[in-house]
């Protein structure tokens, strides 16, 4: 089963935002940063902006800004804002009712996934978008600009 690359693109296309020192970058340009389509990273910057983490400048030299400063945005915030937070989907149609495993199978497995899902959502919250986009400036041996 694929699993969606939603959230990487995401944070990668607001550690670009972060690391542009406040210049707006179009969305044609965030997608040759990401290879992929610039519809593609306007349907995530629709998201983005819906949970009030990016907005949009219009007109020349417009585009996709950050809402509100990297330091304040986690990556818990930008993983609801452009997945389904349902980690885990349980069996596509129900398992046999007859079956001792298949009609206890669903209800043993709940409180791990639950566990598994917190402990995500406790990981990405320690996480900042500044944090990655420092990382991104360190691997890459550049300075981010002055704000």
């Amino acid at each position: 089963m694929p699993t969606s690359t939603r959230f990487a693109v995401a944070v990668h296309t607001l550690a670009a935002l972060a690391v542009s020192g406040g210049k707006p970058l179009r969305s044609e340009d965030l997608a040759t940063s990401v290879n992929t389509g610039p519809v593609v990273i306007r349907g995530l910057l629709s998201r983005l902006a819906d949970a009030g983490l990016t907005k949009s400048q219009l007109g020349a030299g417009g585009g996709a800004l950050l809402a509100k400063p990297a330091d304040r945005i986690r990556l818990l915030d930008v993983y609801r804002a452009v997945e389904d937070t349902e980690l885990f989907a349980m069996h596509r149609t129900p398992p046999s009712a007859v079956c001792p495993v298949g009609s206890n199978i669903q209800e043993a497995m709940r409180p791990v996934l639950e566990r598994a899902r917190k402990a995500l959502e406790t990981e990405l919250s320690k996480v900042t978008i500044a944090d990655i986009a420092v990382e991104v400036s360190r691997l890459g041996k550049f300075a981010l600009p002055d704000r």
